[in-house]
């Protein structure tokens, strides 16, 4: 086998979940660029049509499914679905997630358990859902889009902190239980990143646009497109040895204690 075709996704379908704009669908594109068929969800109907638009517009046909993620019999409906009208899924990277900046002691139990139920439950579901198709295929990626706060803690994000650090040990958990069979499941961390979301903190002048810069050694946001190689990375037979790894993608922030104050 030639080197570069390592990487090539050619012939393989890829699941990303909530995948209908941002950091997912980012990677979604990079996966098609690669040769793989797009499959993609989202909780509501308009969602998808506004992912199915996109995905066209880019020149990539994407099949788009509408399911909550954290409805047992929803995913294992779309998932069935997905076999029948796709194929069996090759690749799947649980990207959809949710954050409530809320100070813990200000955030209700159901608040809590909303964010876990989607950034915890919600990846457990789905790759339960295609495992057992990747083991009779013979082989699987699994990537979760973990984070930073899978290893550090900040005010007003408890939650969110305690599913990634909890979706970090599934991670590894998934990569014990089934990398006999030929499935690898590595985690995604990225940093701070720069989406529409994050616009507003980014302004000239936000005090934690000037933080986050001082804490990155490589001076900047991130960007999606700065995700795409380390994902075709993990989905791709380049990794097929990589396996309950986390690959922060943070601009060094993790290795950086920060600059001594003058």
């Amino acid at each position: 086998m030639d080197f570069m075709s390592k990487f090539s996704l050619e012939g393989k379908i890829a699941l990303v979940t909530g995948a209908s704009y941002g950091i997912g669908y980012a990677i979604a594109k990079s996966y098609a660029a690669a040769g793989a068929t797009i499959v993609f969800n989202d909780i509501k109907p308009e969602l998808v049509e506004k992912g199915l638009k996109a995905y066209e517009e880019d020149g990539i046909k994407a099949h788009g499914y509408v399911c909550d993620v954290t409805k047992e019999d929803q995913v294992q409906d779309m998932v069935k679905k997905i076999e029948a009208e796709v194929g069996v899924i090759d690749i799947l990277v649980n990207n959809a997630g949710i954050i409530k900046r809320i100070p813990m002691c200000d955030m209700t139990a159901d608040e809590f358990r909303q964010v876990i139920d989607v950034d915890l439950n919600a990846p457990f579901i789905v790759s339960k859902a295609v495992i057992p198709s990747m083991i009779k295929k013979g082989h699987g990626k699994i990537i979760n889009i973990c984070s930073m706060m899978s290893e550090l803690g900040r005010e007003t994000v408890s939650a969110y902190a305690a599913a990634k650090g909890g979706l970090k040990m599934l991670t590894r958990n998934i990569c014990s239980e089934y990398g006999e069979y030929n499935i690898q499941c590595n985690g995604i961390g990225p940093g701070y990143i720069a989406t529409p979301q994050t616009a507003p903190l980014r302004e000239d002048g936000h005090p934690f646009n000037s933080f986050i810069i001082s804490k990155t050694p490589a001076a900047r946001w991130g960007t999606p497109e700065d995700l795409m190689g380390p994902a075709v990375f993990l989905a791709s037979d380049a990794s097929d040895f990589v396996n309950g790894h986390v690959l922060y993608v943070d601009g060094g922030i993790l290795a950086y204690i920060g600059k001594q104050p003058k």
